[in-house]
């Protein structure tokens, strides 16, 4: 009896179901154009949540570690827990060593080629979100290995001496949040816009129909920030 390969198994296969699944099809979508549509936009969600949960590594490794979990648990065997240092996510939100905007030093005298200003609505422009400034600093104050990531070896010098921003944006939900640490090049200022972000009154009093106006405590470290900018007098 010839010997079959693993491809011609799957393509024996899928010819086989090809003519069912044709079948099943034709009945479950209907008869008009829109049954049809209704019911193919189901067989795609269907497709998608599945394929999220069983082909997606993530949920797999998280099963995994779930099982290896409960098994250690079962035969009183403890994980040690090692203190990792804080992700750059969570460094982007705040951190004590100065990243990201996270300064604490009062920005005066500000430099004249800080174009924007804290409580600014600015759009970034390769994706065209529209957020706020929340913080900034002269030239870059990010981790090394942030850099590397983020930079090329060629752009990362340049990078460094190019005015930084610390920048809200509204999240894929009505309360998340997403932080940004942008170079001056890939902003640029909005007015007229007033977007609707989480966490706004940490930073802001109110929206003054051109820009957000700082709270006190923010104020004390941007002190120059208030001024109208010289473009927009």
């Amino acid at each position: 009896m010839p010997q079959l390969s693993a491809a011609a198994v799957l393509q024996l296969a899928l010819l086989l179901c090809a003519v069912p699944a044709q079948y099943y099809i034709s009945q479950w979508s209907g008869s008009t154009a829109a049954q049809r549509y209704l019911a193919t936009t189901r067989l795609i969600k269907i497709w998608k949540d599945w394929r999220k949960s069983y082909l997606s590594s993530t949920a797999w490794t998280d099963w995994a570690n779930q099982k290896m979990s409960d098994i250690k648990s079962l035969f009183g065997i403890e994980e040690k827990v090692s203190v990792a240092s804080p992700s750059f996510d969570t460094m982007l939100y705040d951190n004590d060593k100065g990243f990201f905007g996270a300064s604490k030093v009062v920005r005066s005298p500000r430099p004249s080629y800080v174009f924007l200003r804290v409580g600014e609505v600015v759009m970034e422009r390769k994706g065209h979100m529209v957020g706020v400034v929340v913080s900034w600093d002269s030239e870059m104050q990010a981790p090394p290995e942030w850099v590397d990531r983020v930079y090329s070896h060629f752009e990362g010098g340049a990078a460094r001496k190019t005015p930084h921003y610390k920048v809200l944006f509204s999240g894929p939900g009505p309360t998340s949040l997403l932080v940004a640490y942008l170079p001056q090049t890939q902003l640029e200022r909005v007015t007229g816009t007033r977007p609707n972000i989480p966490t706004m009154e940490k930073y802001f009093t109110h929206f003054d129909g051109k820009r957000f106006v700082m709270q006190p405590w923010l104020k004390q470290l941007f002190p120059e920030d208030e001024a109208e900018p010289a473009d927009q007098l």
